[in-house]
């Protein structure tokens, strides 16, 4: 599996779950949609006083399984940050083409948007026999994509 074809199977997966710690270091887990952009950003919005958010604010470890239904999955680990400004804008226009409902949310001022930089991914496919196993370490996420679409209306394919 390459980078682009890896890009192109986490967006082609809309939810995800996410887990963080606590501060008193208990996990918690959520589902979330998700968007991605070709710099394999992963973008989610959030209520601000969410414990998502909360938690991520004080350990920007972050940890998301995507993709189960049918054999194939992709464990992500990574940082987030809550985008501002332009950064924000560019992020936040990802996320509404993949979700438009997210227009209804965004114009709420208890929403906030996060960003996941994933560090360690592992793409594995149990539909074969031996499974299917590949691992993205940071540098590798690091490359320029291979053969994956560029422009803004591939955001979603």
């Amino acid at each position: 599996m390459t980078r682009g074809e890896l890009l192109r199977f986490l967006r082609a997966q809309p939810w995800a779950v996410e887990a963080c710690v606590n501060p008193r270091g208990q996990p918690e887990a959520a589902v979330i949609g998700v968007a991605v952009t070709d710099q394999l950003e992963l973008i989610f919005d959030t209520l601000s006083d969410s414990r998502k958010a909360t938690n991520l604010r004080v350990d920007r470890r972050i940890a998301l399984v995507m993709g189960w239904d049918d054999g194939q999955t992709a464990q992500i680990e990574g940082i987030v940050d809550e985008p501002t400004g332009d950064e924000l804008q560019r992020l936040k226009a990802a996320y509404l083409r993949r979700f438009p409902d997210g227009f209804e949310r965004a114009v709420h001022a208890d929403i906030t948007y996060f960003r996941v930089l994933p560090v360690w991914i592992r793409y594995s496919d149990f539909r074969s026999t031996p499974p299917t196993v590949i691992v993205f370490d940071a540098e590798t996420l690091r490359r320029p994509l291979d053969g994956a679409p560029t422009g803004p209306d591939d955001i979603h394919r």
